[in-house]
């Protein structure tokens, strides 16, 4: 598309963009008593301005009702978390039965190894990618000694090439059919948090099935950002945050997938909790598990309904909009932010290099950006005038336009506070 690095190309961008109406339907904080231009919804969204109803709701049975809110709220306690699961199922591309959620992304993470980390004599290794996020190495880490084993021989990390910024699929289907018989599983950030990069997860997915090995995706970066189709693509697990893309608040509730071929196993190994066993007779609090004949059977304890709210009135927002529509707003104001740095970086002696691939269909919302020449100044000077925007060591910041709530304006204002802070030389 023919793009101008002008505020009135921005201004008619925003009168034709179809989600111009959700902007308004969130909060935005101020600096200098101007709102801000927010870059950071791959860390923490928005609050959407109908979250504070969904919670007072509860806190009104709560008031109201008591105990009696798990069966008499308007929507009951005992099954809320069920009212997510459904439009989950259409931004992730899975069918209700396969959602649930519970916890938080971690925690999730590590309940679902119990099932899908089965090491046994020469099948024990697991494949990840290399710098993969501090929180799942720690767990891969943590899974493998916990099972008997040493990192260092146990988890083989894909690795990019000599200067290459992302990875090449190629490279991982190679270390999949080394790997081969000894592979138990492997778990890989579908986006990588770092570059933004988007995996090819359904050709990685066969890649591992067909050695013989289990298959999850840590999609703390790709719910509500890209396109997921994960029945299809015959995943066996997945897990993401809520609080990144989908705006349910800091540190909330985490989503869980586990294909329908894993249901109605009740001798498939996974920790267990009487919110898992069947709802037609937890109440008669008999010894015997019986697990949900869904992705309820891995939950373990009762839902936590306070957090759950915001998820349920952002997930609302979703369903209104839907994924395709998300996902062409999204590739055009990433497009434009593209074009907006290429063209300031010509203005300007520093020099940028976006380290996101250029292909759209290896990218999401997130461009990652070096600003070569520059240093850590430059992003405080971008924080003072109230842009906000996520700094990575040693000289990467992380630009994520969210599509409900970031304008094509947001993205030439940006443009412009960023070529003054490198002109007046701040860093």
């Amino acid at each position: 598309m023919y793009f101008e690095n002008t505020r009135e190309f921005a201004q008619k961008l925003d009168q034709k963009d179809p989600l111009k109406k959700y902007r308004d339907q969130f909060l935005f904080p101020k600096v200098n008593d101007k709102r801000v231009l927010y870059f950071t919804g791959n860390s923490l969204g928005l609050q959407p301005k109908n979250t504070r109803q969904f919670v007072n709701d509860v806190m009104k049975d709560w008031e109201e009702l008591a105990v009696e809110g798990h069966f008499y709220a308007q929507k009951p306690w005992w099954d809320y978390h069920e009212r997510l699961a459904n439009p989950l199922s259409k931004i992730v591309g899975a069918k209700p039965a396969e959602i649930t959620v519970m916890n938080t992304l971690t925690v999730n993470l590590h309940l679902l190894m119990v099932s899908f980390y089965r090491p046994k004599g020469n099948r024990y290794k697991i494949i990840c990618e290399e710098k993969a996020f501090p929180s799942d190495q720690y767990m891969l880490q943590s899974q493998v000694r916990f099972h008997g084993y040493e990192p260092d021989d146990a988890i083989i990390e894909i690795k990019k090439r000599d200067g290459e910024h992302n990875f090449r699929t190629e490279d991982i289907l190679k270390t999949i059919k080394e790997v081969g018989d000894e592979c138990a599983l492997i778990l890989i950030g579908g986006v990588n948090y770092y570059t933004g990069q988007v995996f090819d997860m359904k050709t990685i997915t066969k890649a591992g099935h067909d050695v013989g090995a289990f298959v999850g995706w840590d999609l703390a970066h790709a719910a509500g950002n890209i396109k997921l189709d994960l029945h299809n693509w015959d995943v066996d697990f997945a897990a993401w945050c809520s609080y990144k893309y989908m705006n349910s608040g800091p540190g909330n509730a985490s989503g869980c997938f586990v294909h329908e071929r894993f249901h109605n196993q009740k001798e498939i190994p996974r920790f267990e909790g009487w919110w898992g066993t069947s709802k037609e007779t937890r109440f008669l609090m008999k010894p015997e598990f019986e697990p949900m004949a869904n992705a309820d059977a891995w939950q373990l304890s009762n839902a936590p309904v306070l957090s759950l709210a915001p998820y349920l009135a952002s997930l609302e927002m979703f369903d209104e909009v839907g994924m395709d529509a998300i996902i062409a707003k999204r590739n055009q104001i990433v497009a434009y932010l593209e074009y907006i740095l290429k063209e300031i970086d010509e203005q300007v002696e520093s020099s940028f290099e976006i380290i996101t691939p250029s292909n759209q269909e290896e990218r999401g919302t997130q461009l990652s950006v070096f600003l070569h020449g520059e240093g850590r100044k430059l992003f405080e000077y971008l924080m003072k005038k109230g842009v906000i925007v996520d700094w990575r060591e040693p000289n990467v910041i992380r630009l994520a336009p969210a599509p409900l709530y970031c304008s094509y304006s947001d993205m030439y204002e940006f443009g412009q506070i960023l070529k003054e802070g490198i002109l007046n030389k701040v860093s």
